[in-house]
């Protein structure tokens, strides 16, 4: 029997409390009705590893929950979603992380995050998860945990052998020194913009940024531009990613689908341009139903899907072009 792909992920979780509102948010001190609301269950760490699971992966997961009534609910949905939770850990006396989200018409959204127990996940408690840690293949990171975890983490799993993918959001001033040799870093465009205080968004903006973060010792480093695909730079250049024409309902937890199939079909075997497409492709996927991982396709839907899923300029190679 094959042996299914195993990710580390050593992150964040959260209770995501979502408010779909209407023409406009109200502004400071007036009351309006929104459409909508949603409990579910999220956090850049929690979700990405869903969807690996969703995929039909191995996660060995860490993160800490408070000991508040999200704790129980937050551990409950983990072993629903064939997650081992042995390494979830209960910090007494705080809460658990939670995310107000707003979502526009348009289906984007705006997140408030408050981290609550997520900032005590300690050097200690991965140190403590080696063994276990050593039979992942890649190894997912966010910054929504306390920065010396993430580099101790990091630090641990290059001691292992076993490949980074860091998603630096939320954004903020990284030790670029003790994050050498990562296989590959994710931001989004602004995310980008603001670790390296670029001047705007644009492409030539995005690659000079890609440039800086290569010269600073990473693999890789993708960014992701919503709907206007992905850009890969390395060594042997910048590689384009088209976006999949979809009519998105809800963005949210969009792009933690992403990075979280990425590590899914990179731990496949297949080549990085391949696993960016087909990870574009699942994040656009996700955006046509409501809410964060419930919104995760399975296997069987994504792979159904894709047979009839087009990029926005079919005329283009099927992977991107070299630039």
């Amino acid at each position: 029997m094959k042996r299914k792909p195993c990710i580390a992920m050593v992150g964040s979780n959260m209770m995501d409390l979502i408010t779909y509102y209407g023409e406009r948010f109200p502004r400071l001190g007036e009351t309006i009705v929104g459409r909508d609301f949603e409990i579910g269950f999220g956090g850049k760490g929690a979700n990405q590893a869903v969807a690996v699971t969703r995929l039909g992966g191995e996660v060995v997961l860490l993160t800490a929950v408070g000991d508040d009534l999200f704790g129980p609910l937050v551990c409950e949905n983990f072993a629903r979603q064939g997650i081992d939770t042995r390494y979830v850990k209960v910090v007494p006396g705080k809460t658990s992380g939670v995310a107000p989200i707003f979502v526009n018409p348009q289906g984007e959204n705006s997140i408030f995050i408050i981290p609550g127990a997520n900032l005590f996940l300690e050097p200690e408690d991965v140190e403590k998860a080696r063994m276990d840690l050593a039979r992942a293949s890649f190894l997912l990171l966010q910054l929504e945990i306390k920065l010396e975890t993430v580099y101790y983490t990091v630090s641990l799993a290059q001691e292992l052998g076993l490949q980074v993918i860091l998603n630096p959001a939320p954004a903020q001033n990284l030790d670029f020194e003790r994050l050498r040799g990562i296989f590959l870093f994710v931001p989004n465009e602004t995310e980008l913009q603001n670790l390296l205080s670029l001047p705007s968004t644009e492409e030539k903006e995005v690659k000079k940024g890609i440039e800086i973060l290569l010269q600073k010792g990473v693999e890789n480093v993708l960014v992701t531009l919503g709907e206007r695909g992905a850009i890969l730079g390395n060594q042997k250049g910048f590689f384009s990613c088209l976006p999949y024409r979809i009519t998105p309902i809800d963005t949210t937890g969009a792009g933690d689908a992403f990075v979280g199939s990425l590590a899914f079909f990179l731990s496949e075997g297949r080549p990085l341009e391949e696993a960016i497409d087909l990870a574009s492709a699942y994040a656009a996927l996700s955006t046509t139903r409501r809410g964060t991982q419930k919104s995760f396709p399975s296997r069987d839907e994504f792979t159904e899907w894709l047979k009839t899923a087009r990029k926005r300029e079919d005329d283009l190679p099927l992977h991107g072009s070299q630039s």
